[in-house]
């Protein structure tokens, strides 16, 4: 990568992607002229141009400014891509062909890593929990960190925490091989369930992706692995690795589990010290190992038991992430970002377990049309568990549509015949009269901008 000091300006292509929106206000953050293109408006968009970043709508050279639209300053900036934007963009191929330098926005995270000591969460699910909590453990601790994030942190209100410490906390992206990337001292692996296998081919060519994410911890460096998927990986021979879990012989190991009013309490045990009475406010057992993953990362960087366990009291959560946007006594909104089958058995575990003999309606959006496809059967099983469930449309993103490949796939599955396929636009009028209890709206797609109108909707009702 060209050094940054020879550069002026950034332009990100889809900067309103979690991951996109989190560089671009580091950049922001470093004194860069940031702009940017996105398909739609949306908050983090309208957040980035209150920071001071210029966001335009239209896939249009013309709708960018001078400095990016005259080749002759092409040596003045560089391009970002995230892989959502098409091949046919104009933007895109404006760029290409008038020669500007384009990365992919896991090469500019890498570069990043390869300049900090650098703290990954991998895994098929779960990393944005663990990367946002070990980034508020080492916050609110005397050790301090840098973190960026897949998902808006509800301590924070953001998925950048610019610190003075040595440590950044990077989620670590399977997709499209991106967390190879990485060059980080200390590595979370939490899941191995297949998943992206449009990129993989095979579920054994992601594992061989992540023994290879593995190799890439600095010599002397850290790996902390949930204890169900150490024998799967391949393991490089020249760093530590640790276990974490329930088992008796994990590295870190969560016990005592009590289960009180809206909260858990239990012990962690560590190889040198114990971290006991922790309070947890997220539900379900997984939570409690994102919990034990996320202190472990940060009892490795140098927290104290003492702090880990005041800030995990005080861990608000993510955006997205069973996040509840409405209570009343007779219904409960949350809101959850799952989009694989085993995320989905995970959340309702988790609303079950935390209110339990309530009626639970669910919202689903697929996300992608081959995870659909590869997972139609999966996901049927996992929606079974719900009482009524509302299909939306597939949210392709950055896919075309597969001939036959649909929500129905996921219908004609399911035992549940309390299911229907509904459009968009059918979805506010299906939820005049949702039975009282929990409702779920659950999805990676747009179904996020239904969030506010169905909070609205369930305060009106109240």
């Amino acid at each position: 990568m060209r050094e940054l000091e020879n550069i002026e300006g950034i332009y990100f292509l889809g900067i309103g992607g979690i991951g996109m929106s989190a560089l671009a206000r580091y950049f922001v953050a470093g004194g860069f002229f940031v702009c940017g293109y996105d398909r739609t408006q949306s908050l983090i968009t309208s957040a980035l141009e209150a920071e001071g970043c210029k966001v335009t709508y239209d896939d249009d050279p013309a709708s960018i400014p001078v400095l990016f639209n005259e080749p002759a300053e092409r040596e003045r900036v560089i391009v970002v891509l995230t892989p959502a934007i098409p091949k046919e963009s104009v933007l895109l191929n404006f760029f290409i062909d008038k020669g500007y330098t384009i990365y992919k926005r896991s090469e500019i995270l890498g570069f990043i890593s390869h300049e900090t000591e650098t703290i990954a969460v991998a895994g098929t699910h779960g990393k944005t929990t663990v990367s946002a909590m070990t980034a508020h453990l080492l916050t609110a601790s005397s050790v301090g960190c840098s973190a960026f994030l897949g998902g808006i942190s509800k301590n924070y209100n953001t998925n950048l925490l610019l610190g003075k410490r040595p440590y950044t906390i990077m989620e670590a992206d399977e997709f499209d091989r991106s967390f190879l990337h990485l060059s980080p001292s200390i590595a979370i692996v939490t899941a191995l369930d297949p998943d992206h296998l449009d990129i993989y081919g095979t579920p054994g060519a992601m594992v061989e992706a992540y023994s290879e994410f593995c190799s890439k911890v600095h010599k002397g460096g850290t790996l902390i692995l949930n204890e169900t998927i150490i024998s799967s990986l391949r393991l490089p021979e020249d760093v530590t690795v640790y276990s974490y879990g329930l088992g008796e012989k994990a590295s870190f190991r969560a016990s005592g589990i009590e289960k009180g009013e809206g909260y858990y309490k239990f012990n962690i045990t560590t190889p040198g010290d114990h971290i006991t009475n922790v309070r947890l406010l997220l539900p379900g057992i997984v939570n409690i190992l994102n919990t034990t993953a996320a202190a472990a990362a940060a009892w490795m960087a140098g927290a104290t038991p003492a702090e880990i366990r005041n800030a995990i009291l005080l861990y608000q959560g993510v955006q997205r992430r069973f996040d509840v946007k409405f209570s009343a006594s007779l219904m409960t909104y949350v809101d959850d970002y799952a989009h694989h089958p085993e995320e989905i058995n995970a959340l309702i575990s988790a609303i079950r377990d935390f209110y339990p003999r309530r009626h639970i309606t669910g919202i689903f959006q697929p996300h992608l049309y081959t995870r659909t496809r590869d997972f139609a059967g999966q996901f049927a099983i996992a929606l079974d568990k719900l009482d009524e469930v509302l299909l939306l449309p597939i949210y392709p993103a950055r896919e075309k549509p597969i001939a036959g490949v649909s929500s129905e796939m996921i219908e004609v599955r399911m035992k549940n015949k309390n299911v229907r396929v509904i459009n968009r636009d059918e979805l506010l009028p299906a939820l005049e009269h949702v039975a009282d209890g929990i409702l779920l709206t659950i999805g990676a797609g747009d179904i996020d901008r239904f969030v506010e109108p169905i909070t609205q909707l369930l305060k009106d009702r109240k």
